[in-house]
């Protein structure tokens, strides 16, 4: 009897884990590696109900100096819910296999404080599930530092260009508009 009884407690622990999970919008399923430590960044828990910008880089791209736009946009808006995650990707030949060098790029050279992840695939088959979500919902990057802003809900309001600076009005918009989602 009391085997049975933690037998319907442990399906109804895991029903309730499933029905939270399945509470967080599609593109927030799931963990990534952390660029610095050996952590895992839960998707859901540290961006659910906030305000988004994510954008695939790399460190050795002509785009990398806008991690000091993007940095300046974060520290802009994060007052304001708004966070931001940064994904290194070789998809376009321009990072680095070592997660250190990428770290000192990101850290040492461009001051950034916003989330950053270890390397990932961000197009085609091999694409994590953020970035199938992501392409999903409007398109796959065109290139490094491809910006998508999304909404509280987990929804993409906007998506931008390498071409498109941090400090662009458009993408600027999008952010607010993103800020005062519900």
């Amino acid at each position: 009897m009391r085997i049975q009884g933690l037998t319907v407690t442990v399906l109804g622990l895991l029903a309730s884990a499933s029905s939270w999970a399945a509470d967080f919008p599609a593109l927030l399923q799931g963990s990534l590696p952390e660029l610095r430590g050996k952590g895992q960044i839960e998707l859901c828990e540290r961006f659910a109900g906030k305000p988004l910008v994510v954008v695939n880089t790399a460190s050795y791209c002509g785009f990398a100096p806008q991690f000091e736009g993007l940095e300046a946009t974060y520290k802009a808006y994060h007052e304001q819910g708004l966070e931001m995650l940064g994904v290194p990707s070789n998809d376009f030949k321009q990072e680095d296999a070592d997660s250190d060098k990428t770290a000192k790029v990101c850290y040492a050279n461009y001051g950034v404080t916003f989330t950053m992840t270890k390397a990932q695939p961000v197009r085609g088959k091999d694409a994590i599930p953020l970035f199938v979500e992501l392409a999903n919902q409007s398109s796959a990057p065109k290139w490094n530092f491809y910006k998508y802003v999304v909404d509280r809900k987990g929804k993409v309001i906007g998506n931008f260009s390498s071409l498109t600076k941090p400090d662009d009005p458009a993408f600027r918009a999008a952010i607010e508009k993103a800020i005062a989602s519900q």
